[in-house]
């Protein structure tokens, strides 16, 4: 027996992409995460819902050219031209790790044109809470 042909307003087939096509975003939050491995960059919108994002490790780079400075800056440059599409004109940076790629990432950011009302770091900081491994022994 045929498969049935699905409607053509069935949700399945086109009404969320089209839907998420139209959304307007003027303003955004644009979030750096910088490990020493990887840099990830995530851009939502004002309620914290994910627009667009983008890592090193999805650009291409494989092994230790992940955590380099070039990586972040092609990461951050893959994210943003998705949501200056869509018309974003402003956004906030928080910058989180000590990764290499946090300052590559922010330079990538500004010429990109979109205007930052400010950049956090949110890094967080132990106020001296869970014991450290012992160390190593080489």
């Amino acid at each position: 027996m045929a498969k049935p042909i699905p409607r053509v307003g069935s949700r399945r087939n086109g009404r969320i992409s089209s839907r998420k096509n139209g959304r307007r975003i003027p303003k955004g939050v644009i979030h750096v995460q910088a490990s020493f491995n990887n840099t990830i960059v995530t851009v939502t919108d004002v309620r914290g819902r994910v627009v667009s994002w983008s890592s090193a490790g999805t650009c291409g780079f494989r092994g230790t050219r992940r955590g380099t400075p070039f990586a972040a800056q092609t990461a951050a440059g893959n994210a943003i031209r998705t949501v200056v599409d869509q018309g974003m004109q402003r956004a906030e940076v928080m910058i989180k790790g000590p990764g290499l790629g946090r300052d590559a990432a922010l330079r990538a950011i500004r010429r990109s044109g979109i205007l930052l009302s400010f950049v956090r770091d949110v890094t967080p900081m132990p106020h001296n809470g869970c014991r450290p491994p012992k160390k190593r022994r080489v």
